[in-house]
């Protein structure tokens, strides 16, 4: 049995939610019991699928292209979650050491250190104390 509280125009209610059979629902309100007919959803209709069989690939008439691997230019040190910008410990035009703090994060009532992911040049600094941030935004750019 579930329970939960809700305020509703100034009334607390204390709402259990018990077993539930079909489109029935034993609900209990306050202390009151009440069976709460829920709307049926409509049946999905079945999608027809395309049958997706394998094919042998062609023996490859050159060798694979791959993309170089980046030696240095400029990186964005990211959020790794959703958090608020507590301290930023770095300046634009500092020289950092791959593992120094360059952001204190509070992320989930947490502080979370974001660390530099490589040796560089701070080159951009894109928030600053007190900015809210999305997961994946760029908060340092390292050169």
């Amino acid at each position: 049995m579930k329970e939960y509280k809700y305020k509703i125009n100034g009334n607390l209610y204390k709402v259990c939610i018990g077993d539930i059979e079909d489109n029935i629902a034993h609900v209990e309100v306050n202390g009151t019991p009440y069976k709460v007919e829920m709307e049926k959803a409509p049946k999905a209709a079945p999608v027809a699928r395309p049958i997706v069989r394998p094919t042998t690939p062609a023996a490859p008439t050159s060798a694979p292209i791959s993309k170089p691997a980046v030696a240095g230019g400029k990186s964005g040190v990211k959020s790794p979650l959703p958090g608020v910008i507590l301290d930023v410990k770095v300046s634009v035009g500092d020289t950092v050491k791959k593992g120094q703090t360059l952001i204190i994060l509070e992320a989930m009532k947490m502080e979370n250190n974001i660390n530099a992911d490589k040796d560089g040049k701070v080159t951009a600094i894109n928030v600053s104390k007190g900015d809210s941030v999305l997961e994946g935004t760029d908060l340092v750019i390292i050169e």
